[in-house]
């Protein structure tokens, strides 16, 4: 047999044919890979919720978070920018706001946590807050839904009412922080050293003036190496407590510790 009984095909036809057989190789293996993602994603919608969120999802959410939380230190600051450049934030999310409120009624109401445990409930009006020494902080408001924008805050610090009004035995301090609205509709969790960051802010103003209802006045928190939904607007009550509180956004899914 000859060379001529079997003639070598045209440069075109031989590309054809090849470009034909990784076409069939490449249809296989996506469908097999589609295959293999749609028993994965099978499996995972059928596992059990922890806290809201599939359990495989929670687990790599809690892995982040120990992550951000094991790294976070009084010694990392959020970068600060000249007050120029602060605008207004939007108002994004009004859970906890439709109530009415009496400004000039509010009251904060929080349970410290003593060697024995928690503490009497104690009231503290917004003079009390204003008392301790006056922060001002110029720094980004980073929203989970990829927006950003430079603010000017003035507030004390978390870590001055703390201190100054003894809400958390130095001998056995407390690990968390739980921030709620007065309607209890919109809630917070932190760990106590995020609470503690000298960049944590109990913020009583922004850019310049009295924070509107809107922006959660009479009092929000302020915690600039976290996301925005953890800056509680209207703060009702707060609770020092040894246990994991609950969080309005861990509860649908998201980070608990919500760093970035």
């Amino acid at each position: 047999m000859t060379s001529s009984d079997h003639p070598t095909p045209a440069p075109d036809e031989a590309v054809e044919k090849e470009a034909a057989r990784r076409s069939r190789r490449a249809f296989l293996t996506a469908g097999l890979a589609s295959l293999a993602a749609l028993g994965g994603w099978r499996w995972l919608v059928t596992r059990p919720q922890d806290d809201g969120t599939l359990w495989p999802l929670r687990r790599v959410l809690d892995a982040n978070g120990k992550i951000s939380k094991e790294f976070l230190s009084s010694a990392d600051l959020a970068p600060v920018f000249p007050k120029g450049r602060a605008k207004e934030p939007r108002i994004n999310g009004r859970i906890g706001l439709k109530s009415a409120l009496d400004s000039a009624a509010w009251q904060l109401q929080v349970q410290g946590m003593g060697p024995n445990g928690p503490t009497p409930i104690r009231t503290f009006s917004l003079a009390d807050i204003q008392a301790l020494p006056r922060v001002e902080m110029t720094t980004q408001l980073k929203c989970i839904e990829g927006w950003s924008v430079v603010v000017s805050w003035v507030g004390a610090r978390f870590s001055d009412f703390v201190t100054r009004y003894q809400l958390a035995s130095a001998d056995d301090l407390t690990p968390y922080v739980h921030l709620l609205t007065p309607d209890r509709q919109y809630y917070v969790g932190l760990d106590m050293p995020s609470a503690l960051h000298p960049q944590t802010l109990l913020c009583y103003e922004m850019n310049g003036q009295p924070l509107t209802l809107e922006h959660g006045a009479p009092l929000r928190l302020v915690t600039p190496l976290k996301y925005g939904i953890k800056y509680i607007k209207r703060i009702g009550s707060i609770a020092f407590t040894k246990q994991r509180p609950s969080d309005y956004w861990a509860e649908r899914g998201y980070d608990w510790y919500s760093g970035h």
